[in-house]
């Protein structure tokens, strides 16, 4: 013999239904806040406008004739090879992609042919290396990926 459905079974089942979807929800946005790491930009409007300003900025590098990469060593420091004319007095800071981490200042020690080596070491993570560089024909600025 079946026991009748009653109200109180009825109950039962919208708690826990509900209980279920509750405790996903928390869980969700508890990670999501765990896992926010800021900004991109404090204040979208301001950086809409300096657009302009940067892009002339990315004109004058890319007649400098300059390109460069970042490498990632298994020590931890950070390798930048510029190719193009050559480059002296580079400096730098690590910053990490989902702020997790504090910025590293880089200061890099020339290995030649265009190829300098970090004197500290960045962390495991997500990185951006943003690099300046001066050269024979003024200097240049890039923000180079880093890291997995």
């Amino acid at each position: 013999m079946k026991t009748p459905f009653t109200g109180r079974k009825m109950a039962l089942v919208l708690v826990a239904f509900f209980g279920v979807v509750m405790a996903v929800n928390f869980t969700m946005a508890r990670l999501a806040i765990g896992n926010f790491g800021g900004t991109v930009v404090d204040n979208s409007y301001v950086a809409g406008q300096a657009h302009d300003e940067w892009a002339e900025a990315q004109q004058r590098q890319d007649a400098l004739g300059w390109d460069a990469g970042a490498t990632w060593r298994s020590d931890g420091r950070v390798e930048v090879r510029i190719t193009g004319p050559d480059a002296s007095g580079l400096e730098g800071r690590a910053e990490h992609r989902l702020r997790k981490s504090e910025d590293v200042a880089l200061t890099f020690v020339p290995l030649g042919d265009n190829l300098f080596l970090s004197e500290q070491a960045v962390g495991e993570g997500r990185w951006s290396v943003r690099v300046t560089a001066e050269g024979p024909r003024g200097g240049a600025r890039f923000l180079l990926p880093l890291g997995a």
